[in-house]
């Protein structure tokens, strides 16, 4: 299920903004259907929905805790459900918490965290892989985390729980590009750098993205579209014999 001529029906988890707002709209554009996961945005979800619907393409939106086993089966379900067979994934969701020395963050953020990150990230790629799985009956797919420079980096003084549980999804990536692609599933995932998303006044920093470019080779901060422009090569058929990658969009860093 790897040829572009074929219906793709893809899941983006923290679609409503930023790099998951762009990747949806990306591969809209290129002729997936596409699932919209969301936590809290509605609004924001609803005009992702609108922006991939005005591509001509399908669009299904379902509000979700991805650290949840339930929910992530019912965005499957009403997917599939909605728009066909799911072929894709991108598990973009990701929570960082504010920024703050380690010895100042709290251990409820920390669990937070890891529970979204690692844990969420594991069970919307063990759902996909149950609906993709040659040896489940599928015909084949596609995963595409989103982890972050900081998984090599560390981010020390920042976030060092949240580099930790991008590490993780590294390590996600390679085993179970090894384990699934037997089965017809490719996994692969993308390193974004600092990039102009409203993550970083969340975190309690707006300027941040800017901060950043004077130590970033290529001197400023990534934009959303770089990175959905990594993630949807890596759906595509050009990419087919790419699987077990960690593809760094970071401007050198």
């Amino acid at each position: 299920m790897d040829k572009d001529t074929e219906r793709r029906v893809t899941i983006v988890t923290g679609a409503g903004r930023g790099i998951g707002a762009a990747t949806a709209l990306r591969l809209a554009r290129e002729g997936h259907s596409i699932g919209i996961g969301y936590e809290r945005a509605h609004d924001a979800a609803e005009a992702t929905a609108g922006a991939v619907r005005a591509q001509g393409v399908d669009a299904a939106v379902v509000r979700l805790d991805t650290s949840v086993e339930a929910q992530v089966e019912m965005l499957f379900r009403t997917v599939r459900d909605q728009l066909g067979p799911v072929t894709g994934l991108v598990a973009n969701a990701g929570v960082t918490g504010p920024l703050g020395a380690f010895t100042e963050t709290p251990p409820e953020v920390m669990h937070r965290v890891v529970e979204v990150n690692v844990t969420g990230t594991l069970l919307c790629a063990r759902r996909a892989a149950l609906e993709m799985s040659t040896r489940h009956g599928g015909q084949g797919g596609a995963i595409v985390s989103v982890s972050s420079s900081a998984a090599t980096l560390g981010s020390p003084g920042e976030y060092v729980h949240y580099a930790a549980s991008k590490a993780a999804i590294d390590a996600m990536t390679v085993g179970l590009a090894k384990e699934l692609g037997p089965e017809g599933v490719r996994v692969n995932c993308v390193q974004p750098g600092s990039v102009l998303t409203d993550m970083h006044a969340a975190m309690g920093d707006p300027d941040r993205a800017w901060k950043k470019a004077g130590i970033t080779p290529l001197r400023r901060p990534g934009e959303p579209e770089e990175i959905a422009a990594a993630v949807a090569w890596l759906l595509s058929a050009e990419a087919s014999y790419t699987s077990g990658a960690v593809l760094r969009v970071a401007g050198g860093l």
